[in-house]
């Protein structure tokens, strides 16, 4: 059984995989890594109406749920299993912990408009034509997909320094896919032998359509589970963004030599809206730069290790015979 633990596990010489953390900005830089151009991941925090209409150019969600051994939510919403006839690319997960990764490649790889770059573009030429299981294992032994997903481990000291297979005690998560595919929308998971055909849809209501697929699946682990996770494989708003903007000012230019032409009130009116439509977007943008600035920070902090910054304060805690109080003054207030 290949699923992902939430027990810690160490990057070895040897081949392992890392746990990777269920957060857009790891995402995001993963697949920047990777080398695909113009994606971003995006939190998805609620499957309403509104917060689903926010959502622009969704190539695929990716699902986290613990994983529980025996029954299939989905099947009572599934038509059919597929057996990959119909250009699907899917892979079996043949190795521990690389489910995140499976899950966004199994996105970036079925996708019609994705700048994918060199690396994935000669993979998915590479391993187009293989089974699920020989897929599976040209990812686990794919120098450049490993060497990526690894740089997200997490420094620890304390770690065994060889991997701990997770227990009955231990929580087990798994990613999923869920997304649409030349008209028919398909949850992909790499531990089912097949994808899973949810049936027919559009580009325009696959996401309706997937709504209370996810919900009920969330609803069957209610009494025992709220710890679920789900994010949105997108444009970047950046390029969006940019994309309008440059539309905009086209239109204003036209405009403003128009007014000079032949100056009237409804064309003056019709640049300052335009305008305010420019502003508003610039606003957008410059908050979406800001996130990816502070998304690359923190990414920066999840891979730096702190311990020889901690053992050197408390050292000089402790010359300065500071220490012993502020550890009394922390019980007395604990």
């Amino acid at each position: 059984m290949t699923i992902e633990s939430s027990k810690p596990i160490s990057i070895m010489a040897d081949g392992s995989w890392c746990l990777i953390e269920s957060d857009p900005g790891v995402f995001t830089e993963l697949i920047s890594n990777m080398g695909a151009k113009g994606i971003r991941v995006e939190e998805v925090w609620s499957l309403d109406d509104e917060t689903l209409s926010q959502l622009k150019h969704v190539y695929g969600l990716v699902f986290l749920f613990k994983w529980q051994s025996g029954g299939n939510p989905t099947q009572e919403h599934a038509t059919s299993d597929h057996d990959n006839d119909d250009g699907v690319f899917f892979a079996h997960q043949v190795i521990n912990n690389a489910c995140a990764t499976q899950a966004i490649l199994s996105i970036l790889l079925n996708a019609k408009d994705i700048d994918l770059g060199s690396e994935l573009t000669n993979f998915k030429s590479f391993a187009g034509d293989f089974s699920p299981e020989m897929r599976g294992l040209a990812i686990s032994n794919s120098d450049t997909i490993r060497t990526v997903h690894n740089s997200f481990a997490r420094y620890d000291p304390f770690e065994n320094e060889t991997p701990l297979p997770a227990t009955e005690k231990d929580d087990v998560f798994h990613f999923i896919t869920y997304m649409p595919i030349n008209g028919t929308l398909y949850e992909l998971d790499g531990l089912k032998p097949n994808p899973i055909n949810l049936g027919p849809c559009t580009d325009a209501d696959w996401l309706q359509k997937i709504r209370p697929i996810i919900q009920d699946r969330m609803a069957t682990y209610a009494s025992s589970e709220i710890r679920f996770n789900l994010m949105a494989v997108t444009k970047d708003p950046v390029d969006l963004y940019y994309q309008d903007i440059c539309e905009l000012d086209t239109k204003i230019e036209a405009m403003e030599k128009m007014q000079a032409e032949g100056p009237s009130k409804e064309l003056e009116e019709s640049i300052q809206e335009l305008q305010n439509q420019k502003a508003m977007l610039q606003h957008e943008l410059s908050y979406e730069e800001e996130k990816l600035h502070r998304w690359k920070k923190e990414n920066a902090r999840r891979r730096h290790n702190f311990i020889p910054l901690i053992y050197n304060l408390l050292k000089k805690l402790s010359e300065s015979s500071e220490l012993k109080g502020l550890v009394e003054n922390a019980k007395a207030n604990s």
